[in-house]
């Protein structure tokens, strides 16, 4: 999801560094500049034949917005703004011992060898209905380090009355009788213990009778699109137990290990679909497949426009609608600048395209390879960087590094997203606007006073402005004060080592300080004492 910002220190020498790769951004608006290239995806293992032959909303300054035209790189590069430090001299105190680190994985082993879970789902979307038929294959290997007598799977459609309907369920094509659906989970009581190491089959039939969109929500249809978010069930993480955590009404619950997935769409030949991965033939189908993800999202309407662009060989595509076509063009155009830009400083795009879809949301939402951006962000464009459909939008994108690739707790521990998101929209527009950088901070950041420990759990936040002043925006200050008392050097290393160290994987807390001790000398204590709650 989206909050604000924060910005400081002098960066004439990253600006310096990068000023061949994004003056091509610039100057080429509609066609990306090369970045290193994502991983060549194998070919997907099928695991059985065709069976036919929830977000947190973004604060935002109430409309009234400075339209400033986009400036030229050249007029862009310019020493960036100064904001004084909010952090005072450190003080003399002792250094905790380093928390060891873990080792570097492979972050996106070949599909043949991976244990990541997979899923397969056949969906016949009838878009008039406001239905969708859903066969779906879960091959499932146990990681956990022992012996399973249950597995509990999420269903958020579930939590919508009528909508989620279980027609059977089997595992390695045993029907099965003993599971229990209760709310949001669906626990399966195995007949026999699943071993370490092991591997099963769970094959579900199901259909959903789509909801209205509440304005609050994304799951459903509303009069020309029908959007599907965490509209499958899927396994949940185990960590000392199953983890799912309780919806709260502001900020995500919901925790996702990474995930091999193909989905196969059927749907009306004048729907047009935005997805989270590249379409390809299948039959009648049209084939989705994503590697190494969270989640699969799909948006469909029959009066999507489209707009194209690429950064290397990541495609990228902007969906909006009639009306709207400036604002469409003016997200891609930052679509393109970021992607390319988090390229290079955080770790390569994690998959193969990135779709941005307009709708009808009162801020933002991000998912893997596809992020949502509200139709009135659309409405208040008025050209340039200066506006919440660039910031916000900009914030969407971090998150398929900080979500997507690296995972973690969205509910006990939502900094290690959303302030990482946060602070990614400060970098943004360090690099390509940097004289926007007062506008920025005062925007996005110190107009709502931020304040509050920046590891507040989404129940302890109070309110959803007090949550978001913590969280969000703390969170910025923080994270800009970290960068200040490591130096530029350190800090961005720092960045690339913890994308690389838990891509397809999950952070905590203590894993993100272990990595920044790992990549500084310096005594953050007294920062970890001031932002805090918790002793890291």
């Amino acid at each position: 999801m989206v909050r604000g910002g924060m910005l400081r220190g002098n960066f004439r020498k990253d600006i310096t560094s990068l000023v061949p790769f994004l003056m091509v951004i610039s100057l080429l608006a509609g066609c990306g500049p090369a970045a290193t290239p994502p991983p060549q995806f194998h070919t997907f293992i099928l695991i059985t034949q065709d069976p036919n032959a929830s977000p947190t909303p973004t604060p935002f300054q109430p409309s009234a917005l400075e339209s400033t035209a986009v400036p030229t790189f050249t007029q862009a590069v310019q020493i960036f703004p100064t904001i004084t430090s909010t952090a005072p001299p450190p003080p003399t105190v002792t250094i905790p011992p380093p928390t060891p680190l873990p080792p570097v994985s492979n972050p996106d082993p070949s599909p043949s060898t991976s244990t990541r879970t997979n899923y397969i789902l056949y969906a016949d979307l009838d878009f008039e209905a406001h239905t969708l038929a859903v066969d779906e294959t879960i091959r499932y290997y146990n990681n956990t380090g022992i012996a399973l007598s249950d597995v509990v799977l999420s269903v958020q459609p579930n939590r919508y009355a009528g909508t989620f309907g279980l027609n059977s369920i089997s595992q390695d094509t045993i029907p099965l009788t003993s599971f229990s659906l209760n709310g949001q989970r669906l626990t399966i009581n195995l007949a026999q213990p699943l071993q370490p190491k092991a591997a099963t089959t769970f094959i579900l039939n199901f259909t959903l009778n789509l909801p209205a969109k509440r304005s609050d929500g994304l799951l459903g249809y509303d009069f020309n699109q029908i959007n599907l978010v965490d509209w499958y069930p899927f396994i949940v993480p185990y960590r000392l137990g199953w983890v799912l955590h309780d919806p709260m009404p502001f900020g995500e619950h919901l925790v996702y290990d990474s995930s091999d997935i193909e989905v196969n769409l059927k749907t009306d030949p004048a729907v047009i679909v935005a997805a989270s991965a590249p379409a390809e033939g299948n039959g009648e189908w049209t084939r989705y497949r994503l590697y190494g993800a969270r989640t699969f999202a799909i948006s469909a309407s029959d009066e999507f426009l489209m707009s194209d662009s690429a950064v290397g060989s990541v495609e990228i595509h902007s969906y909006y609608f009639d009306g709207y076509k400036a604002a469409g063009e003016g997200i891609l155009h930052g679509a393109v600048q970021a992607v390319a830009l988090y390229d290079v400083k955080f770790a390569p795009y994690p998959y193969e395209s990135l779709s941005v879809v307009q709708a009808d949301i009162n801020d933002g939402q991000e998912y893997d390879g596809l992020v949502f951006i509200s139709t009135d962000f659309y409405g208040q464009y008025g050209g340039g960087a200066k506006n919440n459909l660039m910031t916000i939008g900009v914030h969407e994108i971090a998150h398929q590094w900080w979500f997507g690739l690296v995972g973690s707790d969205q509910a006990m521990e939502p900094w290690l997203d959303e302030a990482m998101s946060a602070y990614s929209e400060r970098i943004f527009y360090e690099f390509n606007y940097p004289r926007f950088g007062n506008w920025w901070w005062q925007y996005r950041v110190d107009y709502f006073g931020p304040q509050g420990y920046v590891d507040t759990p989404i129940y302890d936040g109070g309110t959803f402005r007090a949550y978001t002043n913590a969280v969000y925006l703390n969170g910025a200050h923080f994270l800009e004060d970290l960068r200040l008392r490591m130096g530029e050097e350190d800090f961005y290393r720092f960045l690339k080592d913890y994308a690389s160290r838990f891509a397809r994987g999950h952070a905590s807390g203590e894993d993100f300080f272990a990595v920044v001790r790992a990549n500084t000398d310096a005594d953050i204590s007294d920062l970890i004492a001031r932002y805090f709650s918790g002793s890291y």
